[in-house]
């Protein structure tokens, strides 16, 4: 049964922002919340059991205990809630995913920032754009955060998250940043948590390491990139619509 299972009972969270780390182009999601569950030593809060989640194990080194590999961390000091998966999901159960999702988000009154690459092989440095749901337009004017300059659409399992937002009149924020398209980029993922998650939450978060230990980023996810590469339809991202005319 599609469910989100609550693992404790000490953490008490009032109105939560939950920042989503899917895998997708760049990773860029992944590398935001991983880093953000490592700066913050953040607690294991729930098991994600939505269907497109496969049926896998996950486990630590020096630990024995099992976790799902996706599952939702929190942090009680900052309201903060972190969707962490390490594994991408089925595009094929994006839609059910999606709901189970939404419905668990509406019910606990949680604001989700819902995170996607925009391929970009140009050496500047990444911008982030914003796109909302609801009342989301609102956290992004107050954050300066711009749209798009171009319309487009946002794919897989975090598009279809935004759609649900959407037809369910929950506030969401996507966060576009332009990523490479081909590697692990955690240039990206700094300028989502720099220019996004931190106007937005209203918390600083120490991101220079992200560049600092981009090799090893890169060398800790390669075969992660390379299978989204390979199943391109299983990765969320941001792409301009080509209009015929």
């Amino acid at each position: 049964m599609a469910r989100i299972d609550v693992v404790v009972d000490d953490v008490s969270l009032d109105a939560p922002t939950l920042v989503e780390g899917l895998p997708g182009v760049g990773l860029v999601g992944k590398i935001v919340a991983d880093h953000l569950v490592s700066t913050f030593e953040m607690d294991y809060y729930a098991g994600v059991h939505c269907e497109g989640v496969p049926q896998a194990a996950v486990y630590r080194g020096e630990r024995s205990s099992l976790r799902p590999p996706v599952r939702l961390h929190a942090d009680e000091e900052r309201d903060l809630l972190v969707l962490q998966s390490d594994v991408p999901v089925s595009p094929a159960e994006a839609t059910e995913f999606a709901a189970c999702i939404t419905g668990w988000l509406d019910a606990n009154d949680v604001t989700p920032l819902y995170l996607s690459g925009l391929p970009d092989q140009s050496e500047k440095v990444p911008e982030v754009y914003g796109v909302s749901t609801g009342g989301g337009e609102r956290l992004l004017d107050d954050a300066g955060i711009v749209p798009p300059a171009e319309g487009g659409l946002v794919s897989g399992p975090t598009g279809a998250l935004l759609y649900h937002a959407g037809r369910n009149d929950l506030d969401s924020v996507g966060l576009i940043a332009e990523t490479n398209p081909q590697f692990p980029d955690p240039e990206a993922a700094r300028a989502v948590i720099d220019g996004g998650v931190e106007p937005i939450v209203g918390i600083e978060v120490d991101t220079d390491a992200l560049v600092d230990q981009a090799e090893e980023i890169q060398d800790a996810r390669e075969r992660l990139a390379k299978q989204m590469q390979q199943a391109d339809d299983e990765s969320s991202q941001a792409e301009p619509l080509r209009m015929f005319q």
